[in-house]
């Protein structure tokens, strides 16, 4: 996915609105669907912090968004980690169980 002005898109261009101002950003067909969920995200999120940050800048208020965003993300990615490792403990304890009835079993 990238800007249509970088010329190599890979695609048609999409056309997204952020805070009532469309963009067009070229992605791969089978792209397009997460691209605009991306969109209508970030515009949410852009609304917001435009309201919660009244009189800041465009810019500001496009960075506390992307901050939002990016520590969510790292939270999720960090949950997702905490649950892979307890799904690991658990599969290796039923393993252990599973072993020690084994003999019992032939």
């Amino acid at each position: 996915m990238s800007s249509t002005s970088d010329g190599d898109g890979g695609g048609a261009p999409v056309e997204v609105r952020l805070l009532d101002k469309a963009y067009l950003v070229a992605c791969a067909e089978d792209e397009r669907a997460g691209l605009v969920e991306a969109a209508r995200l970030l515009d949410e999120r852009l609304r917001s912090m435009k309201q919660v940050s009244k009189g800041a800048t465009l810019e500001r208020v496009a960075v506390l968004a992307a901050l939002n965003l990016a520590h969510e993300r790292l939270q999720a990615e960090r949950a997702l980690a905490d649950q892979h490792s307890q799904t690991e403990r658990l599969l290796q304890d039923l393993d252990r169980q599973l072993q020690r009835l084994s003999p019992l079993a032939g």
